[in-house]
């Protein structure tokens, strides 16, 4: 799986949950005449708690994703991008893939780890290509 398609179904996954847990902690029992508001409070609590965790979770994943991605493309600082995509999260993600070189990556003959073709040395090994 590329890295582009896991980044996907994580957003997809984050936005449905996002939507869907809050929701869940809403919903109300009904044909109760005795209903007490506790498990909806309960509901809308740990909503409080899934969505920054969640929110946590996504970012550490961009910012791996940031610092493999950059590396592999031969950028020499691939901390600052992580950085940047640290404070400002999809905003910064979104200038990062803007500014990014494009182009499709290969595995390295010597090592087998991803890299741009158009490299002279492997990023990871160092390898004359």
């Amino acid at each position: 799986m590329s890295y582009t398609s896991r980044f996907r179904s994580l957003s997809v996954a984050a936005a449905l949950s996002a939507v869907v847990i809050p929701q869940l902690g809403l919903a109300q029992r009904r044909g109760y005449s005795n209903t007490n508001d506790a498990d909806g409070i309960l509901g809308c609590l740990g909503s409080l708690i899934v969505v920054p965790i969640i929110f946590v979770v996504v970012n550490i994943v961009l910012l791996v994703w940031v610092n493999k991605d950059a590396k592999a493309r031969g950028m020499e600082t691939p901390v600052i991008w992580m950085l940047l995509v640290l404070f400002t999260s999809f905003i910064g993600l979104i200038i990062y893939l803007l500014s990014r070189p494009k182009g499709n990556l290969a595995s390295c003959p010597r090592c087998g780890h991803k890299k741009l073709p158009m490299l002279v040395k492997c990023p990871h090994c160092g390898a004359a290509v």
